[in-house]
């Protein structure tokens, strides 16, 4: 214990000399601490400025996301011996882990997730001007598409049987995108199959992971599967709904695509 104490006290007098030295400004030994500032800094950031992403993009990989970025095993120890100038990490993401580091003097930059669309662009901003980057690099939303009424209706799925109503994000993207959501209460609630039955929604979007788990069965049901056509499942890439970003524009110009 005693010589992990030394080694993280010699470390960080040499990360002081090179802050007192380089300062703030452009940070080029970035550390993130979860997924969705790894895609963010994936993103944005220069390869040269990473010294580490998380191991859970690792876990949970994307395709335009590559193998060769540098990660970390989310030790205090190996966190330290990587000397960042900046720390990312979502504000409900590794609450002791930050906690340490900011006590060691580690920058660490607590970047709140967004609770709606209007905070998607405030967010990739100031992950932009974090990296030192143009704030004009941030992603064009998608202007809403306006559709007669009655609208139709999108029922969007997730496991078990779970319905995604109202007051969430994902409802702000199904309304964005031109859709009324099939759902009309609040939350995530419990889907009963009779009453989809008797009233279908226009189209469903199954969005959850790709798995034959008995989590997933409930979209197999042939009830569904004979007063929803095959015309009317969709799909999209579940990582996009993982985490709100610039992402989630590409996601809505997709639903838009989907009407008629």
């Amino acid at each position: 214990m005693m010589r992990l104490a030394f080694r993280l006290l010699w470390i960080m007098l040499a990360m002081g000399l090179g802050m007192a030295q380089g300062g703030w400004a452009a940070p080029r030994r970035i550390v993130s601490l979860d997924l969705c500032t790894d895609w963010m800094l994936a993103r944005h950031a220069d390869r040269g400025q990473i010294r580490a992403l998380s191991p859970w993009h690792r876990q949970y990989p994307v395709a335009w996301i590559d193998t060769h970025w540098p990660v970390h095993d989310g030790t205090l120890e190996q966190l330290v011996a990587l000397q960042p100038d900046l720390v990312l990490v979502g504000q409900y993401n590794a609450p002791l882990l930050r906690a340490r580091l900011q006590a060691l003097g580690v920058r660490v930059e607590v970047l709140p997730l967004p609770q709606s669309l209007s905070d998607i662009r405030a967010y990739e901003q100031r992950v932009l001007g974090l990296l030192g980057k143009p704030l004009t690099l941030a992603s064009e939303e998608p202007e809403a598409v306006r559709m007669p009424a009655p609208r139709p209706r999108l029922l969007l799925l997730g496991p078990n049987g779970v319905g995604t109503g109202r007051g969430t994000m994902e409802d702000d993207i199904l309304v964005r995108a031109g859709w009324d959501n099939d759902v009309q209460a609040q939350g995530y609630v419990q889907l009963d199959l009779e009453r989809m039955a008797a009233h279908p929604p226009d189209a469903v979007l199954w969005a959850a992971p790709s798995s034959r788990a008995l989590a997933n069965r409930f979209a197999e049901h042939p009830v569904l599967k004979r007063v929803i056509p095959p015309s009317r499942w969709l799909t999209t890439d579940y990582w996009r709904w993982q985490c709100p970003g610039p992402w989630t524009w590409d996601l809505i110009r997709q639903l838009q695509q989907w009407h008629g």
